[in-house]
Parts: structure tokens; C-alpha cells; sequence
């Protein structure tokens, strides 16, 4: 406990210790907001799981992992994180984000444009679907799939059809935001992680602007080094306790993050 309370002590101090965001295109550009936060506790991760999507349900997690070969679909028990099931996804697919959409999760690959349904309490596979492009990051806002394919696009999907129906072009700053990765709806706002940076951005809708963002530079001190590889991804939301967690691919710990 004390460990705990002092790293949620010593965390803001290192906020602003990151890349700097976009510069504004002009002076009349709307500036995203930066958002201040710290750690509320920290619990272990399957150091092995190449973290690709994330998602809370039901007192626990999903995730969705990636490597050819190495790829799953899992029920991850909170706190513990011991993988309770899985399924291991076929050894020449990649898999890549995932969302919940009443009682079936959907799973993205990233190259091979193959998408998998499951039910939500067994695993059980129950349709496999085609889409075009990359597949990144996945999530629901109640009535539309968002995917993202490491553009500054999201694509809205129909979650029973799986056919696109909007494009979302994404800005920060006025400066379009490549590289959006793992995806999470927040009351009302989609969230992303921007691959390859520890930035979660905060994205409107009906924009595509980026109002506000997290630097989580300092959340995982890289001791030992850190796989090139390794970086922040996975962005999970219980609305119920309006609780936020956060985590990375290859990291052997989980974070639930209070944001200010």
C-alpha cells in the first residue's frame, strides 16, 4: 500500500516529461487540453501477452492478443490477471482490437481482413466476417462498430453487416493524428492510444478533433529495458465505478488510472 500511494504521489511530476503534442496550424486553432492524472493502483499482466485490445465486462477483462501464431482471445480475472479462458486464433492471422456488442465480442486481425464474433460467456466462435484495409483498434458506441487501421481515419461499421457507413477524419491541433491505435468509448468521447508515443487522445465524434489528451510518459519506467516493442496500448472503461485502465503490449502490470 504505502509502494502504491507513493507512486500515485511521485506520478504527476512526471506528466509534462514527454513529446510535446502538434503545434497549432494557426492561432485561431482549437488547442486540446491536457489532462492530469495518477495511478490508483497497479496489479499483474501476462508479461507474454502482446496487449492489442482491451476491454472491461461483467468484473473482468477481455483481451484480444497479437503475434502470428501467438495470437488469443481471453477472460482475464480481476485482479489477478490469470487468463481464465482462451482461444488461440488461428496461426497465420494477427489479431488486433476488440469490442463488445451485447453478447458477442468482435475481433479484428490486423492484415489478413478476417474478423471473428464470439459469445460473450462461452467464447464460443459463431461467425467470421471480411472487411477491408489494416485492422487496429475496435470499439462501440451503442450503435456503431469504430475501427482504426493506423491512419488518422476511423471507419464507423454496422455491427451486424460489418459494411462501413462514415469515415471520421481525425485532428489534433488541426494536424491530422496518424497511427491511432487501441480504441475505448467514454461517455460519449472515443479514446485512442497513438502508437508508438504515450499519448491517449480524446476524440469527438462529430469532429474528429482532438480536445483533450493523457501523456502517461512515467507510468512504466522502462527497468528492465523495455522490447522496442513494448510500448503503451490497451484502454479499458467500467462505467459503472467510472474507473479507467490502462496497460501495453508485453507488460507485466495493468493500471487503473484516475484522470484530473
Amino acid at each position: 500500500m504505502a509502494a502504491t500511494t507513493l507512486l500515485a504521489i511521485l506520478v504527476p511530476a512526471l506528466e509534462a516529461a514527454g513529446p510535446a503534442p502538434p503545434a497549432p496550424v494557426s492561432a485561431s486553432t482549437a488547442v486540446a487540453r491536457q489532462l492530469r492524472w495518477e495511478v490508483v493502483r497497479s496489479v499483474p499482466h501476462d508479461p507474454q501477452a502482446f496487449l492489442q485490445g482491451l476491454l472491461w465486462y461483467d468484473g473482468g477483462f477481455f483481451e484480444s492478443t497479437g503475434l502470428e501464431g501467438r495470437s488469443t482471445l481471453r477472460r482475464v480475472e480481476w485482479p489477478t490477471g490469470r487468463v481464465l479462458r482462451q482461444v488461440d486464433l488461428p496461426p497465420d492471422v494477427f489479431g488486433e482490437g476488440l469490442a463488445r456488442v451485447g453478447n458477442r465480442l468482435v475481433q479484428l486481425t490486423w492484415r489478413s481482413g478476417r474478423g471473428f464474433v464470439y459469445d460473450v460467456h462461452t467464447l464460443r466462435l459463431l461467425q467470421e466476417f471480411r472487411y477491408e484495409g489494416e485492422g487496429w483498434g475496435l470499439t462501440y458506441d451503442g450503435t456503431s462498430l469504430i475501427l482504426s487501421d493506423g491512419t488518422d481515419v476511423l471507419t464507423y461499421l454496422d455491427p451486424k453487416s460489418f459494411t462501413p457507413t462514415r469515415k471520421l477524419a481525425v485532428t489534433w491541433n488541426g494536424q491530422p493524428v496518424r497511427n491511432l491505435n487501441e480504441l475505448e468509448f467514454i461517455e460519449g468521447a472515443v479514446w485512442a492510444n497513438v502508437w508508438y508515443t504515450d499519448f491517449v487522445v480524446q476524440i469527438n465524434p462529430a469532429s474528429g478533433q482532438v480536445t483533450s489528451y493523457l501523456d502517461l510518459t512515467g507510468l512504466r519506467a522502462p527497468d528492465p529495458p523495455l522490447n522496442r516493442q513494448a510500448v503503451l496500448n490497451g484502454i479499458a472503461y467500467d462505467p459503472a465505478t467510472r474507473r479507467l485502465f490502462v496497460s501495453g503490449k508485453l507488460w507485466p502490470m495493468l493500471f487503473e488510472i484516475r484522470v484530473r
